[in-house]
């Protein structure tokens, strides 16, 4: 390799670099500010430029958003289609689940919180138009399961299981808000109690 190719390599290196330490800041700062009243000036100040040199790598604030959603979805879906591609039943589909839930919510936490936040926004704008379209693929993917499970035998058949899938979805997404990468009980952990709750319940087996 020639030393200007090289020197381009590298160049484009610390610019990917830099380009994801300045998603990273904004996604904090859109997490817990709020996306609407967010400006561009907040975000360069948390990263630690002048405001305009962020439209040397951003021409907008959506453009900010937009690959800060992106990222976190694809790599959601792709974890989701790992699970979905085991061949599983619906019962280790489900706590598979929730485990690559929860160690997105690890990696993408600001990520997941603009989503739960600001969506419903966004998606009048035509450029988050996926927004909405992940929301319906993600309700047919957890409903299916959990009508298999039924079909199966493995889940009850009195409970509703769109009652179940917003149960799981609010309890286990809404967990971004508190969840800290330095927390005492890691992703995994956390996932595993969940699934325990939700299928085994909170009350002590009674011994027979």
């Amino acid at each position: 390799m020639s030393p200007r190719r090289r020197d381009s390599d590298s160049t484009a290196a610390a610019r990917a670099e830099r380009r994801a330490e300045l998603l990273a800041a904004a996604a904090e700062v859109f997490a817990s500010r709020g996306y609407a009243v967010t400006t561009v000036r907040e975000v360069a100040d948390a990263a630690g430029i002048l405001g305009g040199s962020l439209y040397y790598h951003f021409d907008s604030k959506e453009s900010m958003a937009d690959e800060i959603l992106s990222a976190f979805l694809t790599d959601m879906w792709a974890a989701y289609e790992e699970v979905l591609g085991a061949g599983l039943g619906a019962d280790a589909t489900f706590r598979a689940l929730v485990g690559a839930s929860f160690e997105t919510i690890h990696r993408h936490r600001p990520a997941v919180v603009i989503y739960q936040n600001e969506s419903k926004h966004l998606a009048t704008n035509p450029r988050f138009s996926y927004l909405l379209d992940n929301q319906r693929r993600f309700r047919e993917v957890w409903l299916s399961i959990l009508d298999r499970g039924v079909l199966d035998g493995e889940l009850r058949a009195d409970l509703d299981t769109g009652l179940i899938y917003r149960f799981i979805r609010d309890t286990v997404w809404v967990a971004a808000t508190w969840y800290r990468c330095d927390g005492p009980l890691p992703a995994d952990e956390i996932a595993r109690q969940y699934v325990a709750m939700v299928l085994e319940g909170i009350l002590q087996p009674k011994e027979l």
